[in-house]
């Protein structure tokens, strides 16, 4: 059995990386499982499935290193998807794909040494298709919008740099280039102050369960947290008449309500459903074949939790943050490009 300690190139020299006795495919395949597993798992299924004797620390050091610089790659690409001119700089010119496209944002937490738990800010880029299901209503075929081909970005800190992020990955992917595009996410501030600074010209969409769970909280303010007959008719009511688009309607219900009993509780799901109505026209949209949930951003911060928040877990925000690029490219079903670009890059 030949030892992997052998198995030194001089392109590693070159590249400087931090363990110079690994090659470049135990490298590779060091730093693809750790965007899936934690270092002590990834050192056991090297071992085990490919007989490499090499510890958690090594692990640790070498996707340290090559986070790095897949960290550093991807600030060259957002320093060249933001320079001027800027996007509303330019003519708007004829779209030249037929494809249409969408983005979605939310937010996870993670813990960090000596700060404590903060929010890693995630979002997803996706194509949006048409896919023909059946209705359990109505038992007829309807087509409905689907995201398919997701990339993940993440960014653990403030807005701005997280949006610069998601505007890079999305204008990779050709976003300039789609039919028509779509923002869908809940109706956190941060995420509309985004979505007008880097995807004005898309449609915005609060995301349809989101909506229905400040309908629930509604409910509870008028009828009491316990379940009765007039709360569920109520609620079952309400709920059709938020998908067919009369948003504005149920905010100048619950304000009406309010009014007349005092209700803080109320007036605060009236002020919900007023700020936005113009992103609840949910009947047209999936008539239209958008998507009216933002589940594939829920399920990518389900993804990094799952990597970085596991029993026990506390991260240094340097470590985590050379991590967070690799478990995105991992998610993306990407990493093989992404770590040809930086394996072949030139040394500095």
């Amino acid at each position: 059995m030949h030892s992997v300690r052998s198995g030194f190139f001089p392109l590693d020299k070159q590249l400087g990386a931090q363990d110079k006795h690994w090659s470049e495919g135990v490298a590779r395949q060091a730093v693809w499982l750790s965007g899936k597993v934690t270092y002590r798992e990834v050192a056991e299924i090297l071992q085990e499935v490919g007989q490499m004797c090499i510890s958690a620390s090594s692990v640790w050091r070498i996707t340290q290193s090559w986070g790095q610089k897949i960290q550093e790659k991807d600030e060259q690409a957002e320093a060249a998807a933001t320079a001027p001119p800027a996007r509303d700089e330019l003519i708007p010119g004829e779209r030249l794909g037929q494809e249409r496209m969408g983005v979605s944002m939310d937010g996870a937490m993670v813990y960090v040494l000596g700060e404590g738990w903060k929010e890693l800010k995630a979002g997803t880029v996706f194509r949006v298709e048409e896919e023909s299901v059946l209705d359990k209503q109505t038992l007829e075929e309807e087509k409905i919008g689907r995201a398919r081909a997701v990339s993940y970005v993440a960014h653990l800190g403030g807005p701005e740099p997280f949006g610069k992020r998601l505007w890079t990955e999305a204008k990779q992917r050709q976003w300039m280039r789609a039919s028509d595009t779509q923002v869908v996410a809940d109706g956190a501030a941060w995420i509309w102050n985004l979505a007008a600074e880097h995807f004005y010209d898309s449609q915005q969409v609060v995301d349809w369960y989101h909506a229905v769970e400040h309908l629930s909280k509604a409910a509870e303010h008028l009828y009491g947290m316990a379940d009765s007959p007039a709360k569920q008719h109520w609620m079952n009511a309400h709920k059709e008449a938020l998908f067919q688009g009369q948003a504005e309607g149920i905010a100048n219900e619950l304000r009406q309500q309010a009014q007349r009993e005092t209700n803080e509780g109320i007036c605060q799901e009236a002020s919900y459903f007023e700020n936005h109505k113009r992103r609840m026209n949910y009947l047209d949209l999936r008539t239209e074949g958008w998507l009216i949930g933002s589940g594939t951003v829920e399920s990518g911060a389900k993804q990094y939790k799952s990597r970085f928040t596991g029993p026990g877990m506390r991260w240094k925000r340097a470590s985590l943050e050379r991590l967070i690029p690799v478990r995105s490219a991992v998610m993306s079903n990407y990493f093989g490009r992404v770590w040809q670009s930086v394996y072949n890059s030139p040394a500095n």
